[in-house]
């Protein structure tokens, strides 16, 4: 009830006229029936947009910090991230990675709409960065379709730093569902495992038009300093086999 109350009373109209957001391809998000949503990731908005223009609920994994921080910060919190349908991950543990497919796999046995972003992070500099595996494995092992989903702009709506938030223009492609029943069974294998992650990039890439980088993001920020823009809410589904 309060995502929807979100999206349209609370927090969707003030995004519409003050950004004038516009989607494409909403067709191609299926009216019922899981599917997972593999998103590029710029910002801290995307996860707000993204949502905002599809007909139907997307559901994202948020690391468990928003859920136990103590105090009526912390209680408000929980109730925000509870209601907007967001599901909570430990990502501290050495079994975070699995814990974060496994919470998605019942969400897309609920018949949900899932978003992952398989960069594992926002991009540092704008561009489009490798995609990590698990994404693949997960959509290997539950025969649904990846849809991608183009979030263009918001790094110039809530660009890394301080929180600001812009009047700038924000485009949202839906990309034409990807379906990868011809690699039934063939789950667990790291080949197979990164050519799927891989056509999944490409398909971003060419509704972006973000130049690609053959690295991990990760990779480029150890040398970012810390700081200052909060973290974006879904949790990243790393690699799921070494290599």
């Amino acid at each position: 009830m309060f995502y929807w109350l979100l999206k349209f009373v609370l927090l969707g109209p003030f995004i519409h006229l003050y950004n004038r957001p516009t989607v494409e391809g909403v067709e191609n998000i299926p009216a019922d029936g899981p599917a997972i949503m593999a998103g590029n990731h710029l910002s801290f908005a995307d996860w707000l947009f993204a949502p905002l223009l599809s007909p139907r609920r997307i559901s994202y994994l948020a690391k468990a910090e928003y859920f136990n921080t103590p105090g009526i910060k912390g209680r408000l919190q929980k109730f925000f991230f509870s209601a907007s349908g967001q599901y909570p991950i430990d990502r501290s543990g050495a079994d975070a990675a699995e814990d974060a497919l496994n919470a998605a796999r019942k969400l897309l046995d609920q018949g949900r709409l899932v978003g992952l972003y398989p960069e594992g992070t926002r991009s540092p500099d704008g561009r489009l960065y490798k995609g990590k595996t698990g994404l693949a494995r997960l959509a290997l092992e539950t025969g649904v379709p990846v849809i991608p989903v183009a979030v263009i702009g918001t790094d110039e709506v809530s660009p890394p730093g301080p929180f600001r938030w812009r009047r700038r223009k924000v485009t949202v492609k839906f990309g034409e569902p990807i379906d990868f029943s011809r690699y039934d069974g063939m789950g667990g294998n790291r080949f197979v495992e990164r050519a799927v992650t891989d056509e999944v990039m490409y398909e971003l890439m060419q509704l972006t038009g973000q130049e690609y980088v053959d690295v991990y993001a990760h990779s480029l920020k150890k040398g970012v300093p810390s700081g200052s823009h909060p973290a974006a809410v879904p949790v990243r589904i790393p690699d799921t086999a070494a290599g």
